[in-house]
């Protein structure tokens, strides 16, 4: 018999949770480098020896894929038939949409910082630095994500061990 805390719906939330976590972070990701992309590509008509410097906008939202492959690992991970409550699902789907839609706006904010700011800096090098310092402060958006969703899969951890009994 199964105990009440330890359902199939219980596997069903924490892998929609990694599932969330990968899919709109990658979303953020693409979008970010989609239009930060659209800004270099400005800058390589407008000054082709600027670009190395320009791209560091498209690395930097290609970070937040890695936010949420991180956190879709983490908790495909500790999915397990034997010991898994719906308490843990539950964390865990909380857990992968703060990473993913963290990771979704920072994206966002990178995209439109970058292709702005790399435009802008085509045609004046003094924004290089206040450039750098908009995209570590957009990127932060997400690592903030990544943050909370570990702490998350910290008590989804303890709560599958601990508190609640095998799932038999």
């Amino acid at each position: 018999m199964v105990a009440a805390e330890c359902t199939a719906s219980a596997a069903f939330f924490g892998s929609m949770g990694a599932a969330g976590a990968l899919i709109f972070a990658n979303m953020g990701a693409a979008y970010g480098t989609a239009k930060a992309g659209v800004g270099v590509a400005h800058l390589g008509i407008m000054a082709h020896t600027k670009i190395m410097r320009g791209i560091v906008p498209v690395v930097m939202a290609g970070i937040l894929g890695i936010y949420g492959l991180i956190v879709a690992v983490i908790i495909s991970s500790q999915i397990v038939a034997d010991s898994y409550t719906n308490f843990g699902g539950y964390i865990h789907f909380a857990a992968g949409l703060a990473a993913g839609f963290a990771s979704l706006a920072a994206g966002l904010a990178i995209g439109i910082v970058g292709d702005s700011c790399v435009r802008a800096y085509g045609k004046q090098d003094k924004i290089f630095v206040a450039m750098i310092l908009m995209l570590i402060f957009a990127e932060a958006l997400g690592l903030y994500g990544l943050i909370i969703s570990l702490l998350m899969n910290g008590a989804a951890t303890k709560a599958n061990a601990y508190l609640f009994p095998k799932c038999k």
